[in-house]
């Protein structure tokens, strides 16, 4: 299991029902202190959630709320400076009415997209390969009384998560842009 002192998104969705269930029961025989508890665990359930997906986004890596930092795969940076440089010549090549030089950068963008992908595909697998063999390596490694090795496996979860979270985000920025377009 992972580090009980780390975010975790299935924690968040087991308070936030709980607190549910809670706030409900209290509503219904009336008794506040009851709903009151139920608001504040779901309450609290949300900030698990937030913090469960909180990165930060640098170039190139990506870095989690739990500290866990990972480097993005090689194709995502590449293609994501191919898809700048092509934008670039594209723009570029339609201010100076050179054909030659619109097409190539539109080309080199097109080219970027699809490398960008490819490492995003890439690190989302590896991300969630490591989440679960983290996962299931902690618990083994917990049962057996191994606190190293239980200490390896929390880290790798942490970072596959933090791998899968980087990938997110990046996917949504995309779609958020394609959106304002």
């Amino acid at each position: 299991m992972a580090d009980s002192n780390q975010p975790s998104t299935l924690q968040s969705y087991v308070d936030s029902a709980t607190g549910k269930v809670q706030s409900a029961l209290g509503s219904v025989t009336g008794n506040t202190g009851d709903q009151a508890k139920g608001d504040l665990r779901e309450d609290k359930a949300q900030s698990e959630y937030d913090a469960s997906h909180a990165t930060a986004k640098l170039p190139g890596a990506t870095i989690s709320g739990s500290g866990a930092a990972v480097t993005d795969n090689k194709d995502r940076t590449d293609g994501s400076w191919n898809q700048t440089a092509g934008s670039a010549k594209e723009t570029l090549g339609g201010l100076m009415g050179n054909e030659n030089l619109k097409q190539a950068g539109r080309q080199q963008n097109l080219e970027g997209q699809q490398q960008e992908a490819k490492g995003q595909l890439s690190d989302l697998g590896s991300g969630i390969s490591d989440r679960a063999q983290g996962a299931v390596g902690s618990a083994v490694a917990g049962l057996t009384g191994d606190e190293s090795k239980q200490a390896q496996y929390n880290q790798m979860h942490a970072e596959g998560k933090t791998q899968q979270r980087g990938v997110e985000h990046d996917v949504t920025k995309q779609a958020e842009a394609e959106r304002q377009q």
